[in-house]
């Protein structure tokens, strides 16, 4: 069983706003970083945003136009997106992890399977 799961992605114009969630189907609380990761195809994946250490930190490519929050009452973790742009294309992977966990994939111990989220121009 995939411990956490995506939803919200698709597609979306430039400049148009995408909100995503995850679930988590076991308990995460204010101990556990969060994070959001991405991959467009033929590329790296890329760190998003994060919960980490109590504050929020986002890539600088999506500074100021993406918002992460988080839920632990309900498990969840969410993204949303705002004048989103073509580049911002890829598949969007939330992850739990350690505390300080940041923008460090390696400190993140369960992922989702992903989700597509694709902008057009």
């Amino acid at each position: 069983q995939v411990p956490l799961g995506e939803s919200g992605g698709g597609l979306v114009q430039a400049g148009g706003s995408l909100s995503l969630s995850c679930s988590s189907s076991t308990h995460i609380d204010s101990r556990n970083g969060v994070g959001w990761f991405r991959q467009a195809p033929g590329k790296e994946r890329q760190f998003v945003a994060a919960i980490s250490g109590g504050e929020a930190v986002y890539a600088d490519s999506v500074k100021g136009r993406f918002t992460i929050s988080r839920d632990n009452a309900k498990n969840s973790m969410y993204l949303r997106m705002s004048s989103l742009k073509p580049d911002d294309t890829a598949a969007y992977y939330c992850a739990t992890g350690d505390f300080w966990a940041g923008a460090n994939p390696e400190r993140y111990g369960s992922w989702g399977r992903g989700i597509q989220v694709t902008v057009s121009s």
